[in-house]
């Protein structure tokens, strides 16, 4: 397949992806979800632990410890705030579509062998590995096997083929 191909998936995939939120897997989702529930109970239960025990400890105003605590119960809460905005914006994919689809997706794992002969594996993810909104997530998303791509990447312009698009599972 050329590059003409799966231009139009690829501005159609970027549409929905501005309008609905972050796309996931089930897997991603399930992932953030039990990082939201681990921080909600067992975490948010130690911060709290450790501020009334730092409180213990007399003059809050010179209280290394209960600032300390309570720094640490405000980066959770952002964390929490976070996790909870992506999780109710976030779009689940249908991966059964997206595997038929024959592009590269979230969810997606792809060989890419670079101009100079390097052959890299990425896997597309909004959830720990390369992020479509990344680069190489940019330049990937949307296109076919055997698809020339040029990746915009900070320190300069690098020229790809994808070699094989696959999914876990």
């Amino acid at each position: 397949m050329g590059a003409g191909a799966a231009g139009a998936p690829a501005a159609a995939a970027t549409e929905v992806a501005s309008e609905k939120g972050e796309q996931l897997t089930r897997a991603e989702r399930e992932q953030l979800e039990a990082e939201l529930a681990e921080l909600e109970g067992p975490k948010r239960r130690e911060v709290v632990q450790a501020i009334a025990t730092a409180r213990g400890h007399g003059d809050l105003s010179e209280n290394f410890e209960y600032h300390a605590a309570k720094n640490e119960q405000g980066l959770l809460e952002r964390r929490i705030a976070i996790l909870r905005s992506r999780l109710h914006h976030a779009e689940l994919i249908d991966e059964e579509k997206a595997a038929a689809s024959g592009v590269v997706t979230v969810g997606s794992t792809v060989d890419l062998e670079r101009e100079d002969g390097e052959v890299l594996t990425v896997e597309i993810s909004s959830v720990g590995g390369v992020s479509p909104d990344s680069p190489v997530g940019r330049a990937v998303v949307g296109r076919a096997e055997g698809d020339e791509v040029e990746v915009e990447a900070p320190r300069g312009t690098w020229r790809a083929r994808i070699v094989s698009i696959r999914r876990r599972g």
